[in-house]
C-alpha cells in the first residue's frame, strides 16, 4: 500500500480494492473527495483495514448492472463486524487500453478483472481477441505499462490510462450504456441517520432461516403484509454445505419505521442469526432510476 502514510489520521482514510486507477479508486474520489484514498490488494484487505482502525471507510463493489453481484463480497459480509453506512453508484465507462505503439487491429488478446471482461464480452468477441483474467482493472493497466506483451490490450478506466502513461484504443468498450457499478460503503461506526417519514432510506441485513417447511415464504411474509419493498435477496451457501443458506436483504425502509419492525419481529420468530448491518440515505442515482 504505497500511498498509506503511518502517520495519517484513520478518520481521514478510505480503503478500496484494486491498484490506483481501478473504479473503487474513482468511487472513493466521488463519494469522498477530501479523504486520502488507499489501496489494497484484496476486498478482506480493505475491510480489515477499517476493522484495525487503520482506515475509518472501505468501499467495496457489491453488483454491477451487466455482470450482476460481486460473489465475493457476499461470503466476506458473515465474517466482518463493520456496518453499512452508505451506497454509491459508479457510472462505468470501460475504455480498452494499450501502450501507445499499439494499433486496435493489433488486439488479440484482451486482459482485465473478470467482471469486467464479462461487461466487454461482445465487444471483445467483435475483435476477434481472446479473453485473459487478470485480478484486477487497474492492475491490468500497470502490467501492460510495465510489461511489453505483444498484442495484449487491457479493459480498465481512463484514469488508469492517465496514471499509467497509456493509450485509449476506444472509449465506453463496455457492452452496454449505463453500465453502473453499486458500491456500499464500510465503517466500524453504525451511522443510522434519524427517521423522517418523508426520506428514502435502505436497510440492509443477513439471515439464515430455521429448519422449517415454508420457512424463506414465512420470514418474508411480514414485509409484504406490512407494505415494506424488498429491492434485494440474495442467498448463498455457508461452508460449503448445501443444507445451510444465508441470506442478503435490501429493503426500502428505515429500520426505526414501525412497519419496519413489525416485519422485522416475523422475520426473527422464523430465522436465526438476523444480522442488521445498517440503514443509510438511498442514493440520488436510485431516486432518479425510481
Amino acid at each position: 500500500m504505497s500511498d498509506r502514510h503511518l502517520t495519517l489520521d484513520a478518520t481521514q482514510v478510505v480503503a478500496y480494492q484494486g491498484e490506483p486507477g481501478a473504479y473503487s479508486h474513482l468511487a472513493c474520489k466521488h463519494t469522498f473527495p477530501d479523504l486520502m484514498s488507499v489501496h489494497c490488494a484484496t476486498f478482506v484487505d480493505a475491510l480489515q483495514m477499517v476493522e484495525r482502525g487503520d482506515a475509518y471507510y472501505a468501499m467495496i463493489p457489491v453488483e454491477n448492472s451487466t455482470a450482476g453481484r460481486v460473489e465475493e463480497i457476499y461470503r466476506e459480509l458473515r465474517r466482518t463486524q463493520l456496518y453499512v453506512v452508505k451506497e454509491h453508484f459508479e457510472p462505468v465507462n470501460h475504455c480498452l487500453i494499450a501502450r501507445h505503439s499499439m494499433t486496435i487491429d493489433q488486439v488479440t488478446r484482451v486482459g482485465s478483472h473478470p467482471q469486467a471482461l464479462a461487461q466487454c464480452d461482445t465487444n471483445i468477441k467483435a475483435l476477434g481477441a481472446k479473453s485473459v483474467d487478470m485480478y484486477d482493472t487497474a492492475g491490468a493497466a500497470k502490467h501492460i505499462a510495465e510489461v511489453d506483451e505483444p498484442g495484449l490490450a487491457v479493459i480498465s478506466s481512463e484514469l488508469a490510462a492517465e496514471l499509467y502513461g497509456l493509450h485509449v484504443l476506444k472509449t465506453h468498450f463496455n457492452d452496454r450504456e449505463g453500465n453502473t457499478t453499486r458500491f456500499l460503503v464500510f465503517s466500524q461506526q453504525q451511522k443510522m441517520p434519524i427517521y423522517d417519514e418523508f426520506t428514502t432510506y435502505i436497510t440492509s441485513f443477513m439471515f439464515r432461516v430455521r429448519n422449517i417447511p415454508a420457512a424463506l415464504y414465512k420470514a418474508m411474509g411480514g414485509f409484504a403484509t406490512n407494505g415494506i419493498n424488498m429491492l434485494k435477496l440474495e442467498s448463498y451457501m455457508v461452508n460449503g454445505h448445501f443444507t445451510a443458506t444465508q441470506f442478503y436483504v435490501d429493503v426500502e425502509a428505515h429500520f426505526q419505521d414501525p412497519a419496519m419492525q413489525r416485519a422485522l419481529e416475523e422475520l426473527r420468530f422464523f430465522s436465526e442469526d438476523v444480522r442488521m448491518l445498517g440503514t443509510y440515505y438511498a442514493d440520488e442515482f436510485r431516486l432518479q432510476q425510481g
